[in-house]
């Protein structure tokens, strides 16, 4: 009888998919990349997982389970790919979606684009039916007008509805109600109701939320079961689970249901992983910088916790600017979009001067050194130029790349401004870095800290190659690469507990509840996430329980996320939640208003899984890697030269073994660059630890 004796990652990003093996035996992991297939983003994982287990020589029925991260619904959002979706809400609220908040994200932009809605006004009908705000009933569902308006939508082509009802988040019956009658007269179609996927106040977000939901499910219900069908064909028969945008771990079904709950998934997954690596090497605080092909993602680490918001925005039409997104209310790992990958492409605006990105070459064409029909200068192409890379090891030797054609691309944007092409991939680089650097620099501010306060982890194939240059921006004096650099969004799935959030919306003055009431509401909600967790974890699996409630200052607008005691809750328990709620506001704004009076508007349970800490060993396995490296000719910017650099493979780093830079250290899914002035050594844990504190200008 074959022993299941192995787990199995895989992150599928916008440029690559990378796939990692892990041996429960021994504690090795063993990883793949793989050009992403956008067409079929499940070819290029199959085809990567089939390389890896016939190198390894595994068979796919010694696999225990297999985790799974995704940008394809986030993609579908962004890139508006979803299909045919309407949505029936409450009489005069069809437009909700249209009107947003009436709130203008660039003040002075005359020309200002708000996000189109996923639906289009067509497609958004109403039913009679209203729900008072404290979940009274004001006027019964008529069942006949969701049919009447269910008809219409599918008439028009519509796959999936979204039905959204004022206050449903104090009463969902008429929600309920309407989708069995929509199921029953139409079993093809899928429908989300708001008080299942967002049951909260805020009838703009929640509808938004819904909607997007709605928008993805049902290409997220046929991709997943794509997804484990050809896994069966690899003799891989175990369960699939998905990974969440709030670092946990859900069942296939749950995730079928609520796609929109995956979102931010490959990220989160490097937020977990930057979390555990950290803390193997006793450093608490970390800004976690995941820079891949596409896109680049930073999170806040505090005390080896990502740190977990509860809305985000997607499909911005302004990158960096808050509001011009599609808002979308999940539990999520607090993160912010920084900047560009290794595919964006570099050019000269009007003026004629450079700017890098947001437009990605991604996996096709892909950069120009790629020669897969590539044409434009990217980030990839100038790192190559400058030395950064070496074109025979590139991705673990799985693809060469082709120097003379990242410079003709490069020639393209530098001739221009009679530049040559070293120091014009040295300007790309720059700005880039500089792009990434002060986004992170806002973001960080914005949250209450400071980013000298932390070291900066650098993971993704192009975080290690970029990431001391951004700390030294951001005054970051220590940079962390820890071991499987290039795949640690991968690492992060092997390593994730299964997490389940749930939420209810009060909005009560804290002290007109009383601890008893507070009790119940957050047994409830725990009895919710127990359910879900019971089927996606092992019979007798443990898992405990965080409460956190969404405070604020009678009078104001909006709400602080805040970390509440353990229950079961007493008398002394609303002057304990006051206390954690001004120390949270104390340190994000600086001082507490005089106001006394707090107000509880939502409710919050995560249910965690508490497992053992599972040791990594990363090894090449039965890769062919070389251990002896040469010296490389790098360019410096500052001298405008080019200068020796030693290139060592990371195995050849020893414990408190120290190398001066300028220096380069490769393993098979990235390159760390360690700038003039800087020294790196490793440390027990297997962490590279770059110390910037002599580093001098390069740039």
């Amino acid at each position: 009888m074959t022993k299941e004796n192995y787990s199995l990652g895989i992150d599928i990003g916008g440029t690559f998919t990378d796939v990692v093996l892990y041996n429960h035996d021994d504690a090795r992991v063993f990883s793949h990349k793989e050009l992403t297939t956008p067409d079929d983003p499940t070819e290029g994982a199959i085809r990567g997982i089939e390389t890896l287990l016939r190198r390894e020589d595994v068979k796919g029925k010694q696999i225990a389970r297999v985790i799974h991260a995704t940008t394809l619904f986030t993609n579908a959002l962004i890139e508006r790919r979803g299909v045919p979706t309407g949505l029936i809400t409450t009489c005069g609220f069809r437009d909700t979606l249209e009107m947003r908040r009436e709130f203008k994200y660039d003040l002075y932009d005359i020309f200002i684009e708000m996000p189109r809605p996923l639906i289009s006004r067509e497609l958004r009908l109403e039913a009679r039916e209203r729900v008072r705000v404290d979940g009274s009933v004001d006027t019964p569902l008529d069942d006949e007008s969701v049919v009447q308006a269910a008809q219409e939508l599918i008439d028009k082509g519509v796959e999936s509805i979204a039905i959204v009802f004022l206050h449903a988040h104090a009463n969902s019956s008429h929600e309920r109600h309407a989708r069995a009658l929509v199921e029953k007269r139409f079993p093809n179609v899928y429908v989300s109701i708001s008080s299942e996927v967002s049951p909260q106040m805020r009838e703009y977000e929640r509808t938004s939320t819904t909607a997007a939901n709605a928008y993805v499910r049902p290409i997220a219900d046929k991709y997943l079961e794509s997804m484990e069908e050809r896994l069966k064909t690899l003799d891989i028969h175990c369960p699939l689970l998905m990974m969440l945008s709030n670092g946990g771990l859900t069942h296939v079904g749950e995730a079928r249901r609520f796609p929109v709950q995956l979102l931010e998934s490959g990220p989160a997954a490097g937020a977990i992983a930057a979390a555990y690596f950290s803390k193997r090497s006793n450093i608490k605080d970390v800004l976690a910088f995941d820079m891949g092909g596409t896109t680049a993602k930073l999170a806040i680490v505090e005390a080896n916790q990502p740190l977990l918001a509860h809305t985000f925005e997607a499909g911005r039409e302004k990158r960096f600017a808050t509001g011009s997104g599609l808002p979308i209310n999940i539990a999520t790992v607090e993160l912010i979009e920084i900047g560009a990958g290794g595919g964006s492409i570099a050019h000269l605006d009007p003026l004629n001067l450079l700017k890098v990105g947001p437009t990605s070459a991604s996996s096709k064409p892909g950069p120009a050194c790629y020669q897969r029909g590539g044409t434009k200068p990217t980030v990839t192409d100038a790192n190559l130029l400058v030395g950064h890379l070496d074109p025979e090891t590139f991705a673990g030797g799985t693809m060469k790349l082709n120097t003379a054609a990242a410079e003709t691309a490069i020639r393209l944007v530098g001739e221009v401004v009679d530049i040559s092409p070293e120091q014009t991939s040295d300007g790309v680089l720059a700005i880039v870095n500089e792009n990434m650097a002060a986004a992170a620099r806002v973001h960080v501010a914005e949250r209450g800290f400071d980013a000298n306060n932390f070291a900066l982890l650098a993971t993704g194939g192009g975080g290690p190659l970029h990431g001391c240059d951004v700390a030294r921006r951001l005054g970051i004096k220590r940079v962390i690469c820890p071991p499987g650099a290039g795949v640690a969004s991968a690492l992060g799935l092997l390593i994730a507990p299964a997490r389940v959030d749930r939420s209810v919306t009060v909005a009560r003055e804290l002290d007109a509840v009383s601890a008893e009431h507070l009790e119940s509401l957050f047994q409830k909600l725990e009895r919710s996430a127990a359910d879900v967790m019971k089927i996606t974890l092992i019979p007798d699996a443990k898992f405990t329980y965080e409460r956190s409630a969404d405070l604020r200052f009678v009078g104001q607008g909006f709400e602080l996320l805040t970390r509440l005691p353990d229950g079961p809750f007493g008398e002394d328990t609303p002057a304990k939640i006051k206390k954690s709620f001004a120390q949270a506001y104390s340190r994000v704004f600086g001082q507490v208003p005089p106001v006394q009076h707090v107000e509880l508007i939502n409710l919050r349970v995560a249910a965690i899984e508490q497992r053992e800490e599972r040791p990594l060993n990363l090894g090449s396995g039965k890769q062919v890697w070389k251990h002896v490296k040469q010296v490389r000719q790098i360019w410096i910017g500052a001298e405008n030269a080019r200068r020796p650099a030693p290139t060592l493979a990371r195995e050849a780093m020893k414990e408190n073994k120290k190398i001066a830079g300028p220096a380069i250290i490769e393993d098979a899914s990235s390159t760390l660059i360690i700038p003039p002035g800087a020294t790196a050594s490793c440390d027990k844990a297997g962490n590279l630890i770059v110390d910037l504190s002599n580093q001098r200008e390069t740039a």
